[in-house]
């Protein structure tokens, strides 16, 4: 018997010594882990309610607060990846998984991260009682909120509209599940995911106020942070410290620009589905200085060997949809089985909320958190529909050229990543000076977050678009409006229905920032769902709080399964057809 080739069990070897190049890049590699090194010392410690450091507002703290900040986030968007791998590969597998975990993600989405806290906060701080890991992993967990959904969401739409032709060609070469998930699926959804991971560190920048000082009824706490920063800032009415907090802010977003997103956006162009090449690539000059070192590409080729190893291995994952229909029992029995089950739970949970509020609460309150509800509900609509019409064609063109995208990309980042807070000054003074109604002018601080889920995902719509459709509209002269609604428009539709859908969430989510603002003393507050909330939660009014996220929760399911969702089926069937 012949004995296998010894290449095979092998890595590359490089042979060529180290270049200046390699040089540079271990200088980047070792000051990124002594900083990640300092960062993750700080995260541990005692910790005291009562005594905690006073946050300062010099400008000297910010790199040191910008480094705690991008640590914590960098750590939340490490969660949401596993939790984007499991959960939308398990609701894009799965039928019955599917009913339960959509309209649950739809929830959560929409939940304010002050709602998260609200509940979650003394219990993380529980399980590390008198530790600083306690109040950083609920920071963490709150940032999580705030990444992990709109991640998830794309992976969830690529997952069900992987083309036919390609998932046919896997099956053809008898790839296993773990091997069709990884060298299939994965790299179909990787431009879409990564332009929705970079929104998702931007949406993380949105609420790091709110999650790195915390208040929540008698429990208070600041953690060392751009947030606390900007908190204690808006406190103390300082502009000079805004200002400063912005430039900080603004650097930390380049820097992790330059040396992440744009080498994995760089990197992830290859994933492209198309049948002819781009004429117009991106490109990263950290990720050129990486693939030019030589002996530093040597000390990582066994990890890159070991990656590729696992990723092909052919592991397969047993299914237990042979066993239902092998059992008497058919499959609508088992859906009415399972739709039964689902129904149980919900009345259950319904009368434990009614149970949590009877004792308190009447119906008046109901009747005021309806209203609330749907003030905040036509201001997200009306919202959406402008983001919608200024966004898609702006998207469209920066998507269909590389290297615009590659000059807007840090831009871009930077405006989503700007929190609404910032801007409670100038909303204030302006509504005070004009005599202006809080009630609507308040209500474009909702979008100014969240508009950004939807260029980002027409972004990636349009870099992913097939450049043999584009020479093809080309070739047959389409051009004008029939090239938008028979070319470009159809493309994009499925990206576009993602981002609006958490667009929409996270205006619902917003509107706990937006409809109550605050600039030192001086407070100004729409009516709202977002400020019923807001306020009870300033209050420490647990009843309240449960009602409004309740009433928040059972009207963005019931938008988004009337509206939202028969856009989503008509997005992937056409997708499907194509």
């Amino acid at each position: 018997m012949e004995r296998p080739s010894a290449t095979l069990l092998k890595w590359p070897h490089y042979h060529a010594g180290p270049g200046w190049r390699d040089v540079i890049a271990l200088a980047m590699v070792i000051l990124i882990i002594l900083l990640l090194g300092l960062g993750a010392q700080q995260m541990v410690g005692p910790f005291s309610a009562t005594k905690q450091s006073e946050i300062s507002i010099s400008p000297l703290v910010l790199p040191y607060y910008a480094l705690r900040t991008t640590m914590r986030m960098f750590a939340a968007l490490g969660a949401s990846l596993l939790f984007t791998f499991t959960y939308a590969t398990l609701a894009a597998k799965s039928r019955h998984a599917e009913i339960v975990l959509i309209p649950l993600l739809d929830v959560l989405q929409s939940v304010p991260v002050l709602g998260y806290l609200s509940f979650t906060v003394v219990f993380i701080m529980s399980l590390f009682p008198g530790n600083t890991f306690g109040p950083e992993l609920a920071a963490i967990f709150a940032i999580f909120t705030s990444q992990a959904w709109n991640m998830a969401f794309s992976f969830y739409q690529s997952l069900r509209t992987t083309p036919t032709d390609i998932d046919e060609a896997s099956r053809s070469f008898r790839f296993s599940t773990w091997q069709r998930f990884w060298r299939l699926e994965v790299p179909f959804a990787m431009p879409g995911l990564v332009w929705n991971t970079m929104m998702s560190m931007s949406g993380g920048w949105f609420f790091v106020v709110a999650s790195e000082a915390v208040s929540v009824g008698d429990l208070q706490f600041a953690l060392p942070g751009i947030g606390s920063y900007v908190a204690k800032a808006i406190e103390n009415r300082d502009l000079f410290a805004i200002g400063y907090a912005i430039a900080a802010m603004a650097a930390t977003i380049v820097l992790y620009d330059q040396l992440l997103f744009r080498p994995v956006v760089a990197w992830a162009d290859k994933f492209r589905y198309e049948q002819a090449a781009a004429q117009v690539v991106p490109r990263s000059w950290v990720l050129d200085l990486f693939r030019q070192t030589k002996a530093l590409n040597g000390l990582f080729a066994p990890i890159g060997w070991l990656v590729d190893h696992i990723v092909r291995a052919r592991l397969s994952f047993p299914s237990i949809l042979p066993a239902w229909r092998a059992s008497k029992l058919s499959m609508r029995v088992i859906d009415a089985l399972w739709f039964a089950a689902l129904a149980l739970v919900v009345a259950y949970l319904i009368r434990a909320l009614l149970r949590f509020v009877e004792p308190t609460l009447s119906m008046d309150d109901l009747m005021e958190v309806a209203q609330s509800g749907g003030l905040t509900f036509l201001r997200v609509a009306v919202l959406i529909v402008i983001a919608t019409l200024v966004w898609v064609p702006i998207g469209v063109a920066i998507g269909l050229r590389p290297a615009v995208a590659e000059k807007i990309q840090p831009i871009a980042q930077f405006l989503a990543a700007f929190p609404v807070n910032l801007l409670f000054p100038i909303a204030v003074y302006l509504i005070l000076r004009f005599n202006l109604d809080p009630n609507i002018w308040l209500s474009p601080l909702m979008i100014l977050g969240t508009q950004w889920y939807i260029l980002f995902n027409v972004i990636a719509g349009a870099s992913a678009f097939p450049s043999d459709l584009r020479e093809a509209a080309t070739t047959f002269r389409i051009h004008g409006w029939s090239w938008w609604r028979k070319v470009i428009l159809p493309g994009v539709f499925p990206y576009f229905v993602t981002g609006a859908i958490t667009a929409s969430g996270g205006a619902w989510n917003a509107s706990i920032v937006a409809e109550a603002v605050s600039w030192g003393p001086t407070k100004l507050s729409a009516n709202g769902l977002g400020a019923y909330i807001a306020l009870a939660t300033e209050a420490g009014d647990f009843p309240r709080i449960a009602l409004g996220i309740a009433m928040m929760s059972t009207m963005v399911v019931a938008v988004n399964r009337l509206f939202w969702r028969p856009l989503y089926a008509l997005a992937e069937r056409r997708t499907r057809l194509d």
